[in-house]
């Protein structure tokens, strides 16, 4: 295994790339779904279940970590790998978006933000330095830049102030993240939905030589196609040897259109979350399970996955788990989602490599148009 980290574009088709990151604790294949596992737990999840399912790398989240049980805590109890039992990569982020979303009492300065926890309303700062010191402790190996997303819709001058912060923000990240060997540090690109800021921040950030770079404060309620054009304007600008991170991002749609755009990671609750709402997806669009429909249904989700969950339970069964609030029922249908991501990975890398990803994309696109029919 690498003792550095590297980056390498194995293969092209259009602008979608199959890649792969090599690192001390292993390699992530891209384009690659990281799990997020917000408190050092992918929730509903076992973690060899979450290994076995595909994922190389999962993500943590500073702001919660810090809070509880503390990334001190995490330290002398030997690092979030020992901690959560994955000696696998893990990205954490900075914190910063949850501070921004979560804090109904914060300031923000050149300094950093102050901020009140959402649990306790205990006061905490958060600097550019603190935020790369608190993912240090957690052991983390791809960590990212403190930043400012900015909430949409808002005016140009708003977002080209916090975009001019995340610059600067960025160059004291990457002073005190230093030279970690087989680490990495990510600068975030911000910039909203005006294409003039984001191309400069792109460009900006690709002047600093990070390992790598993220595209923030998209897929925050802003219409898909906003976010499309924020990815054709800003990929361009950066590194074509670096890996390119979309924050947040999203649904298997989302996911689909941003790897055509030349984007090679992602992450989000979605799959998570909707697993513990009762919401399946599937190869034929999304399934509620809550609908009375599914009540007498005794076909699984898809009996050609080589998930369980998907494919030795009826969505009989499934149905009565979610309107019991059966905790089975959220570890089932969260099994079965994040089945679903990995595999839609899997095949978007397999076509990348064979040089027919358009010809897949229309095949994922036909499936989810035919749609979940009721059995008779």
């Amino acid at each position: 295994m690498s003792t550095e980290f590297t980056f390498k574009v194995l293969a092209t088709d259009g602008k979608a790339r199959r890649g792969e990151i090599t690192m001390p604790r292993g390699t992530i294949r891209t384009p690659a779904f990281m799990p997020v596992g917000t408190g050092g737990t992918v929730k509903t999840m076992y973690m060899d279940q979450v290994r076995d399912l595909g994922a190389d790398i999962i993500l943590g989240n500073t702001y919660h970590l810090m809070l509880r049980p503390g990334a001190e805590r995490v330290a002398k109890l030997g690092g979030l790998h020992e901690f959560a039992r994955w000696p696998h990569p893990i990205l954490t982020d900075s914190g910063g978006f949850q501070v921004m979303s979560l804090s109904k009492l914060r300031k923000i300065n050149e300094q950093g933000v102050t901020f009140r926890s959402h649990i306790d309303g205990a006061p905490y700062e958060m600097s550019p330095e603190r935020s790369i010191e608190i993912q240090g402790l957690l052991d983390s190996d791809i960590q990212m830049q403190l930043d400012e997303c900015t909430a949409l819709p808002a005016k140009e001058p708003e977002i080209e102030r916090a975009m001019e912060l995340s610059l600067r923000w960025a160059e004291r990240c990457k002073t005190a993240f230093g030279d970690q060997p087989g680490k990495a540090m990510f600068g975030i690109v911000q910039g909203g939905d005006n294409p003039r800021l984001r191309e400069r921040s792109a460009q900006s950030l690709s002047g600093l030589g990070l390992k790598g770079y993220a595209v923030g404060g998209l897929a925050v309620g802003e219409p898909q196609e906003v976010m499309l054009d924020m990815l054709d304007i800003t990929c361009p600008e950066l590194p074509t040897d670096k890996p390119r991170y979309l924050m947040g991002v999203g649904t298997p749609d989302d996911i689909v259109k941003s790897v055509a755009r030349g984007i090679d990671m992602f992450d989000c609750v979605m799959p998570t979350r909707a697993g513990r709402h009762g919401l399946a997806y599937t190869r034929r669009g999304k399934v509620n399970l809550r609908n009375a429909r599914h009540a007498d249904d005794h076909r699984p989700l898809d009996d050609e996955s080589d998930c369980p969950a998907a494919r030795d339970y009826s969505r009989a069964y499934l149905h009565h788990l979610v309107r019991s609030q059966e905790a089975l029922g959220a570890m089932l249908l969260t099994w079965n989602n994040l089945s679903y991501y990995q595999s839609l990975m899997q095949g978007l890398r397999n076509a990348i490599e064979q040089g027919r990803f358009a010809e897949h994309v229309a095949e994922i696109s036909e499936g989810w148009a035919r749609g979940d029919i009721s059995a008779l």
